[in-house]
């Protein structure tokens, strides 16, 4: 089995949990599954997306200039590597 066919589940506060595959952001997913998320660039440049990371793992697909905290992840630029547990609104 490839890491594409990784099949995680995100859950964000108190929205249902949801399937998650790693062909998309973090990001994409989210909005795939109707949670707003604020964001400008989708390059992990700005740092609008930055979100806090309660459990979980991601990779960057490109490093971050963005600076962020340790329990925080720029969801424009990352993908799932475990199950997830978000909280937006930092």
């Amino acid at each position: 089995m490839s890491s594409k066919d990784n099949l995680f589940v995100i859950t964000v506060g108190d929205h249902p949990a949801f399937p998650y595959q790693s062909d998309d952001t973090v990001l994409e997913c989210l909005e795939k599954h109707n949670i707003e998320v604020h964001f400008h660039c989708r390059e992990g440049f700005c740092g609008a997306c930055r979100t806090t990371m309660l459990s979980g793992d991601v990779e960057y697909t490109t490093d971050p200039l963005a600076y962020i905290d340790d329990d925080e992840i720029l969801p424009c630029c990352c993908t799932a590597k475990s199950d997830l547990h978000l909280k937006l609104g930092n």
